[in-house]
């Protein structure tokens, strides 16, 4: 029986989409997570993203606000490796789980902005990145699953060695987190494959999935936004409301590019703007002018959930979806993806 597929969220950022400055007030940025990580958790998600990078509010501190805010919505948290230790990384995992009994998801992020990492005097290339992604990675999961059998962990590797270290508190198996990758090269792919991991990437037109011939136990995830309405013209209608064009933001986007190594960047942003298909949904002017960072399905509920239907059959099982401006808007992306589930099976 085919696994049913599982949806996520994102969490608002503190700085928009295509800005550098302009952090959201604290007590309005705070106002905000809470009101969206409510809203997924009504619409019945099984977790949601929370984003790391130079610029934006710590990770672990806004998961413990999610959590506190809601019942069950598990933090799927994107981890940086030139960050902190894997230690650190595995006592946050143990200490959110022994005060919640609440899982926390690990988005494993090898760093696509080059000048963030070069900030913190790290100028390690883009493969090795995903090898030492690897090994961080091990050590976090095991230092877990030995903490949930009361064991030490002895590891001596290439970036990271540890001697009869003991992870405490003690994380109960069914909180070992589970890890995901984002990652759309060659490395990053073999490196999602070595961790047993959900690789994440950003979807290109489903019809280019449909001579591929998958691995049968990999695990595949995209990040995509979706506004699905009763009709076509409606959906199109609040797409171009929402994301109108934006030449500053076009501008803006190619200067990031450039200082881009990521794989899934350059591939989006080469891609031709004509479509083959008029009729498809698939749509990239909200990635290409800064304005988010995935691509868009728009449609009909019917169109855009026979475009996931053929996501799934593709292999896709976990669908984590852009920042919802309402909750009536992750309702409607929810109701599409549902659709698209019952007509895949």
């Amino acid at each position: 029986m085919t696994r049913p597929i599982q949806v996520f969220s994102t969490c608002p950022p503190s700085v928009a989409a295509g800005r550098t400055t302009a952090i959201e007030s604290g007590p309005a940025y705070r106002t905000r997570v809470i009101e969206v990580a409510r809203w997924s958790e009504a619409v019945g998600c099984e977790g949601i993203l929370v984003y790391t990078d130079n610029r934006l509010v710590d990770p672990w501190l806004t998961a413990q606000l999610i959590i506190e805010a809601t019942e069950r919505l598990c933090p799927l948290v994107a981890v940086q490796p030139a960050y902190m230790h894997p230690y650190a990384v595995a006592k946050m995992v143990a200490t959110l789980g022994h005060f919640y009994q609440r899982r926390i998801y690990l988005n494993m992020v090898a760093g696509g902005f080059k000048r963030d990492l070069e900030a913190l005097n790290d100028f390690t290339l883009h493969d090795e990145r995903y090898t030492r992604l690897i090994e961080y990675s091990r050590m976090i999961k095991e230092l877990a699953e030995h903490s949930s059998q009361n064991a030490r962990l002895s590891r001596r590797g290439t970036y990271y060695l540890v001697e009869g270290l003991k992870l405490s508190p003690r994380l109960p198996p069914e909180l070992v987190p589970e890890l995901f990758v984002s990652g759309s090269s060659e490395a990053g792919m073999s490196a999602a494959a070595a961790l047993d991991a959900t690789i994440v990437q950003y979807p290109r037109p489903v019809h280019e999935y449909s001579q591929q011939i998958l691995p049968p136990n990999q695990k595949r995830g995209i990040r995509v936004g979706i506004i699905a309405r009763d009709t076509s013209e409606e959906a199109w209608h609040v797409a171009e409301e929402r994301f109108p064009p934006d030449r500053r933001g076009e501008i803006a986007h190619s200067l990031a590019m450039k200082t881009s190594d990521s794989r899934w960047h350059h591939d989006l942003s080469e891609r031709p703007a004509a479509k083959d298909d008029p009729d498809s949904p698939y749509w990239l002017r909200p990635f290409r002018s800064y304005q988010t960072f995935c691509p868009y399905l728009v449609g009909s509920y019917e169109r855009v959930a026979k475009e996931i239907a053929r996501y799934v059959a593709a292999g896709f099982r976990r669908y984590i979806l852009d920042i919802p401006p309402s909750e009536f808007e992750l309702l409607s992306a929810r109701r599409a993806l549902e659709a698209g589930e019952r007509a895949a099976a």
